[in-house]
């Protein structure tokens, strides 16, 4: 687990970069939120990672910071699959409304969309910490406990409470994601020459978002499917977390390097440049003169 998380991180740190290198990725609405979604998605493995290794050890941390860091992995969870809508969203007023294109690409609008990415995942997190605070006792905030999101669980409303609210967003994104792909996939099928192209690569660059989003999304019904396996078995509500942990939390993850680090061309050659740390135009350079030299003789 440890060694897919760190190829996930160093193929992260190369893709986050390679984004700042280059203005032409800065200054796109598309590249932005890919980067944005890099530092989420980094942060995320980061904190599940520190819980799952502390739990693995069985060190016992203050119960407040169990509070803080479960807080965070519920608030960064969320904000991936909302990046995911609006690069679909995105994509779909570039090829659907594409004179409106330039209207969504200031820094303002780009603004307000990271703010509204970073409202709306931090609500299910504020339900589970006010249903959490109105049952917690002030003894029980002072003992030391193995973090886990069952922690924040004191009785089981609140369980059921977490999975209306992750349903709720599981509905809305999923109508979204469908929305975008149908209509793109309808622009596609109506355009001709190079605006065929175009349409065809984005419906392919969506399906490809509804993919990872999906998995995403299901992650947040897994509590559900975790405590009906709970009643049945301990041993094998074990085994369930961890293929959760694996299938719906680190593939959609993992799912980002190919949909833009190798399908994108110009993110592709950059990349590529900064991950041999510009061998290749060395190379390059150094066989253009060698063909002058021959081509003198």
């Amino acid at each position: 687990m440890m060694v897919l998380v760190g190829i996930f991180l160093y193929i992260n740190s190369l893709m986050i970069l390679t984004f700042f290198m280059k203005e032409a990725f800065r200054t796109d609405t598309r590249y932005i939120l890919f980067a944005h979604m890099l530092f989420v998605d980094s942060f995320l493995m980061v904190a599940t990672n520190l819980a799952l290794l502390l739990i693995y050890n069985r060190v016992a941390i203050p119960y407040e910071a169990c509070v803080v860091l479960n807080l965070l992995m519920i608030w960064l969870e969320f904000c991936t699959p909302l990046t995911l809508v609006a690069m679909c969203l995105e994509r779909y007023v570039a090829v659907c409304k594409p004179l409106r294109h330039a209207a969504i690409s200031t820094p303002r609008i780009r603004v307000v969309g990271m703010l509204l990415i970073w409202g709306l995942g931090c609500v299910p997190a504020l339900v589970i910490l006010l249903s959490f605070a109105a049952l917690v006792s002030a003894e029980r905030l002072t003992m030391r406990v193995l973090c886990s999101v069952d922690s924040l669980i004191v009785i089981e409303w609140q369980k059921y409470l977490q999975i209306a609210v992750f349903k709720f967003y599981f509905l809305v994104m999923s109508m979204v994601i469908t929305f975008t792909y149908v209509k793109v996939a309808a622009a596609a099928r109506s355009a001709s020459g190079e605006n065929r192209r175009s349409s065809t690569k984005g419906t392919r660059t969506v399906a490809l978002h509804a993919i990872q989003l999906l998995l995403c999304l299901i992650q947040l019904l897994t509590p559900w499917l975790e405590m009906a396996v709970l009643q049945i078995s301990v041993v094998i509500y074990a085994k369930i977390r961890v293929a959760n942990f694996v299938v719906f939390m680190i593939a959609p993850r993992c799912l980002s390097p190919l949909i833009y680090g190798l399908r994108d061309q110009n993110f592709f050659q950059a990349l590529k440049h900064y991950a041999v740390c510009g061998l290749d135009k060395k190379i390059q350079a150094a066989a253009s003169h060698s063909r002058k030299v021959e081509l003198r003789h």
